[in-house]
């Protein structure tokens, strides 16, 4: 049975979660406000404040002069705040134009500040009401659409409040109201404006017994570096600053471990941390430094299985639909796999000795959990027992022995040689059994079921056969394929079924089932685009990197820079655009950290902190012309690197004694 979902998740899905295409999300985790571009929350689909996953308030309608504010403009001003502007005209016989506007601005933390500017020529007085309601509802309840009728209100200090079974709200207004009306949820203002004088009113909406809202990723203790990108591409600033920001907006502390902060999933269905997305979103944003990586893998590290079993050493994780050809994939393989990957490479960017030995012990527990589910065998089957042999899990579990063995060997613990010698043989069977030959130079397998049948699928999870993982020297570890496989491979990456123009289809066109918004049959996803586009940089295969970094680099314009984890897959044509997937979660932190690995590939970083050394391999045809990243970290110092419209890189700034490799 899979685990239990992770706290704060909806514990299942409906049949069809609401759109949330064009709703506009705040984000500051445990907070969320979530708005359509009227301005006003009614209360229907998902709309309102929440608060750790329950709807503090659903309902929030303001009326100036017994009239609403016709919004002339809706648009999201960071992570966490959206900004609504609405006109008004009161005066009578004054004419068309507007003479009033409103401005809200409404913040994920519960705040909502509404502000009346008047452009008349004389004095108005304005009466202003708001209405107010709640049902107090879990998100789960809300998307399945089985929520009861609002709660009656009662007045409470400066506003109302609401009780119910799940807790009690309350909304708080400064200046208090001159009225309120229980009954209708109402609170009532009557202001005086002179000639350009303004007004405002701030409303306050707070769950009882919460405390205040303090949100990881607005703290000065945030994990994340403040990097910049700048260069001849304009968006290159504006991709990375959106990608930190919406990683700040999803950090979560564990609870009963506050110095631990990990990544939500994504918002708003995965307000929880789920670990293999956890793993794979603080990998991908090593370079911002190690402190998300740690905390990370502590917390992940205290959920381990213990105890004698099939199932000792795993890292807990729920399943996840992989699409109508083969069965739900296990995340907890995938987690358990990611966890010695992530803590290898994070000492290669500077994890501390004293991190790495607290969590050696789990990452060998990892490795030994890996060769027991292998056995006598070859192959590691997903899920276990009875799974199917998975393309990419075979990649995923050959990174983690290479990579486990290489950490295990520079710390001087046991069982290197053992795990290397099963990624010898792995890699000799997947050469036999996993490659289908073809007139135009065959293909990966994307699975072999148990009967030993192959699935011949072409789909991006085959990206993770090119994602070896970082070793020391800034040197790559060797993959499940030959060099003339890896440039068959990259081939079929880099042609028109898999590259849509905007980024990777997770299934090829021609492929059966093939439909581009199927999350696991031909929409884009980031996470595998970035992926493959760091593997295919890797391998040298910069042609096909580079025309998939622009067509994701594309994609982020069209969304406002904040990346949703997945998105239609149709072909971008001239004057086109991405096409949105109406449940796809933005932000998501796989997405989000995809930006900081999309722009460092770029880079070509390679660092090798035990050494005291530094690779640089950037992209020689300078895809995006000359980029600048500053203020990354290695070794916990500041980091700059300077890539030219010829190619070249070069180091502006880096910690005292780290040295340029070869």
């Amino acid at each position: 049975m899979p685990p239990a979902p992770a706290q704060g998740a909806i514990p299942r899905r409906p049949a069809d979660l609401p759109p949330v295409h064009t709703a506009m999300i705040c984000v500051s985790l445990p907070g969320l406000a979530i708005s359509t571009g009227g301005g006003q929350l009614t209360g229907h689909g998902l709309e309102g404040f929440y608060r750790a996953g329950r709807r503090v308030l659903s309902r929030c309608q303001v009326r100036v002069a017994g009239r609403e504010p016709l919004v002339v403009q809706a648009r999201m001003t960071s992570a966490d705040r959206a900004r609504f502007v609405g006109t008004l005209r009161v005066t009578p016989h004054g004419g068309p134009d507007p003479d009033v506007v409103v401005e809200r601005t409404r913040s994920a933390d519960g705040v909502e500040r509404i502000t009346l500017r008047s452009a008349a020529t004389r004095p108005l007085r304005l009466p202003v009401e708001v209405a107010l309601g709640t049902d107090l509802a879990d998100l789960g309840a809300v998307a399945a659409g089985a929520v009861g009728p609002e709660l009656p209100a009662g007045v409470h200090a400066s506003g109302l409040r609401w009780a119910g079974p799940a807790g009690n709200a309350c909304v708080t207004a400064h200046p208090p109201p001159t009225d309120a009306l229980a009954s209708a949820g109402l609170l009532r203002w009557e202001f005086d404006v002179p000639p350009d004088g303004s007004v405002t009113v701030e409303l306050r909406v707070r769950l009882e017994g919460a405390g205040p809202m303090r949100a990881v990723g607005r703290a000065a203790t945030s994990p994340l570096a403040a990097a910049r990108a700048t260069g001849d591409d304009p968006r290159v600033r504006q991709f990375l600053d959106t990608s930190i920001e919406d990683l700040e907006a999803l950090l979560v502390r564990d609870p009963v471990h506050p110095r631990d902060i990990q990544l939500a999933a994504g918002a708003p269905w995965r307000c929880g941390p789920a670990p293999a997305e956890a793993l794979a979103a603080a990998r991908m944003a090593l370079p911002l430094g190690t402190r998300l990586a740690a905390g990370t893998l502590r917390a992940l590290a205290r959920t381990q299985v213990g105890g004698k079993g099939p199932r000792t050493g795993m890292i807990p994780g729920p399943r996840r639909d992989a699409g109508a050809h083969l069965p739900p994939a296990c995340t907890g393989t995938e987690a358990t796999l990611l966890f010695p990957v992530v803590l290898a490479e994070a000492r290669r960017w500077g994890l501390p000795d004293r991190d790495t030995e607290e969590l050696l012990p789990t990452a060998e527990r990892c490795l030994a959990w890996l060769r027991a589910a292998v056995g006598e065998g070859t192959y590691l089957c997903d899920p276990r027992p009875g799974g199917p042999v998975r393309c990419e899990t075979q990649a995923q579990a050959h990174r983690a022995a290479l990579l486990g063995a290489d950490l295990l060997d520079a710390l001087g613990r046991p069982g290197g040689n053992g795990l290397r010698e099963w990624a010898q043989a792995l890699r000799t069977a997947f050469h036999e059994d996993f490659w289908i030959d073809d007139p135009a130079g065959g293909r990966p397998a994307a699975a072999r079921t148990p009967d030993g049948r192959p699935v011949p699928r072409l789909g991006a999870t085959t990206v993770h056969l090119l994602d070896t993982g970082l070793l020391g020297g800034g040197e790559y570890a060797q993959g499940l394929l030959d060099k003339v496989r890896t440039e068959q491979l990259a081939r079929l990456l880099g042609g028109p079924g898999m590259d849509s123009g905007w980024g990777l289809r997770g299934l090829g066109v021609r492929e059966a089932g093939h439909n581009p918004f199927g999350h696991r049959g031909g929409a884009v996803r980031v996470h595998e685009t970035a992926i493959g586009v760091s593997g295919l940089a890797a391998a040298g295969y910069e042609k096909e990197a580079g025309s998939l970094l622009r067509g994701v680099l594309a994609a982020a314009e069209a969304f406002g820079h904040r990346l949703p984890e997945m998105y239609g897959g149709e072909q971008r044509t001239e004057g086109s655009a991405p096409l949105p997937h109406p449940a796809a979660c933005r932000p998501a932190a796989t997405a989000a950290a995809a930006g900081v690995l999309l722009l460092t590939t770029v880079a070509g970083i390679r660092p090798d902190a035990p050494a005291g050394t530094v690779t640089l391999r950037p992209l020689r045809g300078a895809p995006l012309g000359e980029v600048c990243l500053t203020g990354l970290r290695i070794s916990g110092a500041a980091f700059s690197v300077r890539v030219s419209r010829l190619g070249l890189a070069m180091v502006e700034e880096a910690a005292d004694g780290l040295q340029l490799g070869t």
